[in-house]
């Protein structure tokens, strides 16, 4: 029958399509505010340069840094800013309001226990109610900080752009990567643990630190002994008997190993052919000698952790160019590139891995070059102790960086703010319902009349009911499976009225030609919770009485092969006060989850809003 359980693709059209409008209105706010930023510059930039051309072109602020930025803090400041802006074009992806959520983010916390779970269900809730709002927001928030960090090299604006990667960064690797599995059993190393988002906060950290640290090596070493002990502790992990790694997957053994289990899982990832070769190659090779390319990766994480914690440069070196060959290994053979599929949402965790470690080294082995000057702070450098306005027309450097980092922080607010509203909105967002059943057609007919009588053996006509507005469904009182859903969703739309659902009434006609006692209709509101809403009615009838109301109202039902239960038409009408059909809904819950629920329940309320105020 039309309507009975219509599912939703991760690649809807109309949700993809409203996806993508979104992004581009968004996207138009972005360019006015760059926009603003070039034009503030081209002004700022006259004004330097008259006063430069006047009497006081002296006032002695430099226009450049007196020293170059560190060779590793560069590193990572212009490389997760790219990552940063990749990934944020990443989440514009058409799967990602429907898929992000039950693809990536529950799937991350499977795992887990109860309680990380219940987190990270809570922000994927959040992101199923609003699959527009929060992923959009997602987007520009990302690119945002990336271009913050690429635009602001030194200074507090600088600094800020590394703390705000560090306050997204906990924000992705708690509710979407689930803590990066670190509470889940078999955590390793080579699947991206602790996960891609720990080590963008560790660079954000590390950006955001006062830059005179970055002036001996000490910093470097602390670094290096970090990711030394992660390396050795990674090594330990992927020794440890009975957790699966040394095992490939013989002839005799129907379980593949983890480690082969998890490749031949990522080599199915929708990608080009030759990409997919090299992951079954490697998917075929480990199951052929699981206990040798285990004890290979143990080794060589030792190894390096080892080389990392003796903190000596000729050494090190050894542990870096390693580190990066097994992490790119790593990163094409079993996370299979991370970002493939339509649901990426990230390179994963091992390009972030090695550029913290190759940063590490630079900063031990390529300090800032200060000898034969005298070393000038860089607040000094940018004119510090003058008022901010002087410092904006008189040094073209904190000019730059400052209008810079306003017009980042512009771009972070344009997704920032929606998500803020949506996350403080409780109803999911009408365009789920819309995707699954259309927009609800607008009419202006005389509705058919009808009299039957209710659950209580009240008799209800439409004439009756004249001066409300009346929502009306066709419901079987057997039906497990459209019925009790739709049901909710009119118990849940009458509570969004508010007060002015006192000016409505919520009728469902029995939809069954065989069980159309009052008894049915009363275990029905019992088991929905029905019964104590004063504006529900349930009516029913003789037969003939039955069959008159649905050939008026176009409801069409037929018997299912070998139940009790009907296949019939979803469908539903809002009737205005003075008997009119203004709006008739499709009301096919399609997969009956909490989100798609609620938005229905949303879609009728606004329907019958409208009716209401119809002349």
């Amino acid at each position: 029958m039309p309507g009975m359980n219509t599912g939703l693709s991760a690649n809807n059209p109309t949700v993809v399509s409203a996806f993508h409008a979104t992004l581009l209105r968004q996207g138009f706010v972005v360019f006015a505010i760059l926009a603003i930023i070039g034009l503030a510059w081209n002004v700022l930039r006259s004004l330097q340069l008259r006063r430069a051309s006047g009497d006081d072109a002296g006032l002695g602020a430099p226009s450049s840094f007196p020293d170059p930025e560190p060779v590793a803090r560069r590193l990572l400041r212009i490389s997760f800013g790219l990552i940063w802006i990749f990934d944020g074009i990443l989440q514009a992806q058409a799967s990602m309001p429907l898929g992000m959520a039950p693809q990536v983010m529950k799937p991350a916390a499977a795992a887990s226990p109860g309680w990380v779970q219940h987190l990270v269900n809570a922000v994927a809730s959040t992101w199923s109610y609003h699959p527009i709002a929060v992923p959009a927001s997602a987007v520009w928030i990302q690119i945002g900080i990336g271009v913050w960090l690429l635009a602001a090299p030194r200074g507090k604006w600088s600094r800020m752009a590394g703390l705000a990667s560090v306050g997204w960064g906990l924000i992705v690797w708690v509710f979407g990567e689930a803590f990066g599995g670190i509470f889940a059993p078999g955590l390793t190393w080579a699947f991206g643990a602790p996960g891609a988002a720990l080590f963008y906060c560790v660079a954000g950290i590390l950006i955001a630190v006062p830059e005179r640290w970055w002036s001996s090596p000490r910093l470097g070493r602390a670094v290096l002994s970090t990711m030394g002990l992660f390396f050795v502790g990674m090594a330990v992990l992927q020794a440890w008997p009975g957790r699966g790694f040394w095992q490939g997957q013989s002839p005799h053994v129907a379980t593949p190993g983890t480690l082969t289990g998890m490749v031949q899982q990522m080599s199915q990832t929708p990608e080009p052919n030759f990409l997919s070769s090299m992951v079954t190659g490697f998917a075929s090779f480990d199951a052929a000698h699981g206990w040798a390319v285990n004890l290979f990766l143990v080794v060589a994480l030792a190894a390096i952790g080892a080389t990392f914690l003796t903190g000596r440069p000729r050494i090190v070196r050894y542990g870096v160019a390693a580190g990066v060959v097994l992490c790119l290994a790593d990163w094409v053979l079993v996370e299979d590139f991370g970002f493939l599929g339509g649901v990426g949402t990230d390179p994963n965790s091992m390009i972030p891995i090695a550029l913290v470690f190759v940063a590490g080294y630079l900063a031990i082995s390529r300090l800032p070059t200060t000898a034969g000057a005298p070393v000038v702070p860089i607040s000094a450098a940018l004119g510090a102790g003058r008022p901010w306005r002087e410092r904006l027309t008189a040094n073209p450097v904190y000019a730059f960086r400052a209008i810079a980092a306003l017009g980042a922080i512009g771009i972070v607010l344009v997704g920032a703010a929606p998500m803020a509203v949506a996350v403080t909105n409780p109803n999911a967002d009408p365009i789920l319902s819309q995707a699954i059943d259309g927009t609800p057609e607008s009419t202006d007919t005389p509705a058919p009349a009808f009299q039957l009588v209710d659950q209580d053996n009240r008799t209800v006509s439409l004439s009756s009911l004249h001066g409300k507005a009346v929502a009306l469904t066709f419901l079987d009182p057997v039906c497990t499976s459209d019925c009790p859903t739709i049901a909710q969703e009119f118990r849940i739309a009458d509570g969004l009225l508010g007060t002015e659902a006192n000016r409505v009434e919520l009728v469902a006609v029995n939809l069954s030609p065989r069980y159309i006692s009052q008894d049915f209709l009363v275990a029905f509101d019992n088991q929905e919770g029905l019964s104590a809403l004063p504006n529900w009615h349930y009516l029913t009838g003789s037969l003939p009485q039955l069959t008159t109301v649905w050939n008026s109202f176009g409801a069409q039902s037929a018997y299912s092969p070998g139940g009790a239960m009907i296949a019939h038409s979803d469908i539903s009408y809002v009737i205005d006060p003075s008997g009119h059909t203004r709006y008739i809904l499709d009301t096919d819950p399609g997969p009956g989850s909490q989100a798609t629920n609620s938005s229905f329940a949303v879609t009728l309320a606004n329907a019958i809003t409208n009716a209401l105020r119809s002349p």
